[in-house]
């Protein structure tokens, strides 16, 4: 590009101020500035959209060859296929009917297990606790109001 150094930046200030003159030089340096900006900002973009044209031919490339590895894996699954099948009817043509050998039954797939319900009551909270420990160190294991609590630990009238 251009090679402008600070001391020619300074000449071209000095002759711009003579020019143009003291009043005027604020406004026509902001107008230059805008422009200036503007420009950049434009060739910024047309590179962005150079750059995203590349990245979308490499990712065009890059899909045609997973296309091409997927298709060629596709196609040996199948020979693979195709030759375990030939093998297998071979195997099965070597039974003998008349000494009563009969080839095995087709393949039954086996059926998953049913659901059974596992017979708890999922609503009522199960503690680690048990409660033969809990009735020998004496902790509450049933809710009860105060006014209970308070009835029950009373004292007992004599008459």
């Amino acid at each position: 590009m251009i090679d402008i150094g600070l001391s020619k930046m300074a000449l071209i200030g000095a002759v711009a101020l003579i020019v143009i003159g003291p009043e005027k030089l604020p406004r026509v340096a902001r107008t230059v500035g805008t422009l200036l900006g503007k420009a950049q900002r434009y060739v910024n973009d047309v590179k962005a959209e150079v750059n995203r044209s590349m990245e979308l031919d490499e990712l065009r490339k890059m899909k045609e060859t997973v296309e091409s590895a997927a298709r060629d894996v596709h196609q040996s699954v199948q020979t693979q296929a195709s030759d375990f099948q030939s093998g297998v009817e071979n195997a099965y043509s070597g039974y003998d009917s008349a000494n009563n050998i009969a080839p095995p039954t087709t393949y039954v797939e086996p059926q998953p297990p049913q659901y059974r319900h596992p017979g708890k009551n999922w609503r009522l909270k199960r503690g680690a606790t048990p409660q033969w420990y809990k009735a020998r160190s004496g902790v509450r294991t049933k809710a009860q109001s105060g006014a209970a609590r308070v009835a029950r630990h009373r004292p007992q009238k004599s008459n």
